[in-house]
């Protein structure tokens, strides 16, 4: 376990894709503090399941579509550092926390636009940015987005608006942070099968017989897809990965 003293924080840790990218982080020895936004026990069962597999987990409470708390959520942080950890940085951020959105174009409000952009792209924008002094120089930065901002499906356009403007971003982070070292990619997953937008794709076996005539590899996605790649990213295999989209999505729309 090369990596123990590498610490990652995890936005919307709890479960989905969050979860698992976590308990991947874990096999691979990395220790993790993760965010939820409302499900305490759910957050401190993940953390008891992390040390149960050897490394040292902690979670906080945050709506990362409040960047009016970003300032305070930081003091946390650096407290949960000091205290747990015994150190004042961290390696790894991953924006992961995110809610699905679905309307048509012609039907979108100005207050869900304004709720997803928040969440989507500014949440995350800031967050990195007042993240900068406590990342490690040579540290990582992992941007969820979705295949949704290479290929359309109607009643999505809002959501991955952002997630194209995710994307730009993270170019941009590894052009100006390279001189530190710090990496910043992007992990599209394809549709997968977990409660995100109330467990569409798990549940509505229409959509789910649909998407996986669109993939190749015949099946929609599951987390354990996805979380092993975020994971690998946060690897000294991956040091030469920077400002790339990484589609996992078993071949949609190909």
């Amino acid at each position: 376990m090369a990596n123990n003293n590498k610490i990652a924080l995890v936005t919307g840790g709890s479960r989905g894709l969050g979860k698992n990218a976590a308990l991947s982080l874990a096999q691979k020895g990395i220790n993790v503090i993760f965010t939820y936004n409302s499900k305490k026990d759910e957050a401190d069962a993940l953390v008891a399941e992390l040390e149960k597999a050897g490394v040292k987990a902690a979670t906080l409470q945050l709506n990362t579509g409040n960047v009016k708390s970003f300032d305070s959520f930081f003091e946390s942080i650096t407290t949960l550092l000091k205290d747990k950890f015994d150190t004042d940085h961290f390696d790894f951020l991953i924006n992961n926390a995110g809610i699905g959105h679905h309307a048509l174009f012609a039907e979108t409000t100005e207050e869900d636009f304004d709720n997803i952009l928040n969440i989507h792209f500014k949440g995350v924008f800031f967050l990195t940015q007042k993240a900068l002094p406590l990342i490690n120089d040579g540290g990582r930065i992992i941007n969820l987005s979705s295949g949704l901002a290479r290929f359309s499906f109607p009643g999505s356009s809002t959501y991955a608006s952002m997630k194209g403007a995710v994307e730009v971003l993270t170019r941009y982070l590894a052009k100006e942070l390279g001189a530190r070292g710090i990496t910043a990619n992007i992990v599209a997953p394809g549709a997968i099968e977990t409660d995100f937008s109330g467990g569409m794709v798990r549940d509505n076996q229409e959509l789910n017989k649909t998407i996986s005539g669109l993939t190749a590899l015949g099946r929609v996605g599951l987390p354990d897809d996805i979380g092993g790649v975020v994971s690998f990213l946060c690897t000294e295999d991956a040091r030469w990965i920077n400002g790339q989209r990484i589609e996992v999505s078993g071949g949609m729309n190909l």
